[in-house]
């Protein structure tokens, strides 16, 4: 995931949330993520992107996807999928954590981990929404870089 800063590089896990992984893979390989916002990025909690209307409210054509919960933490790093009220409401948008969120435990789908470029991340502009918001510049999965 290019970023303003540099490149982000995140350890997709197949083996805790394989439905969610193969949405996002989907996405990412058809430009889905290419230029959207971080629309919610609160300091010291998370950065949330992946809704195309950039107002938290919007996602894919694709279906949403049933929750796929696991005993895998939420620590610095951990890459989440955002979702409404309902469990089994995640489509396209996911949240990158700046910080432990152990309350979110069990309760949102880990499909991901920032292995490389966090410090971009950590440069995020703030904001529900922030002002004049930073975007993804170019999300590619690394089997398809070549």
């Amino acid at each position: 995931m290019d970023l303003k800063d540099g490149r982000v590089t995140i350890r997709l896990l197949p083996e805790v949330a394989p439905k969610h992984v193969e949405q996002i893979k989907k996405l990412t390989r058809e430009g889905f993520y290419d230029g959207i916002v971080f629309h919610r990025v609160i300091d010291g909690f998370m950065a949330q992107t992946g809704d195309p209307t950039g107002t938290g409210t919007g996602g894919s054509d694709l279906a949403d996807i049933p929750a796929e919960f696991s005993d895998v933490p939420f620590e610095r790093g951990t890459v989440g999928m955002a979702r409404a009220r309902d469990p089994d409401s995640a489509n396209s948008q996911f949240f990158i954590m700046f910080a432990p969120g152990d309350f979110l435990n069990g309760k949102y789908t880990v499909w991901g981990e920032v292995v490389g470029g966090m410090e971009h991340i950590d440069t995020i502009k703030r904001g529900e929404p922030p002002q004049d918001p930073d975007k993804i510049i170019k999300m590619q999965v690394a089997a398809d870089a070549g």
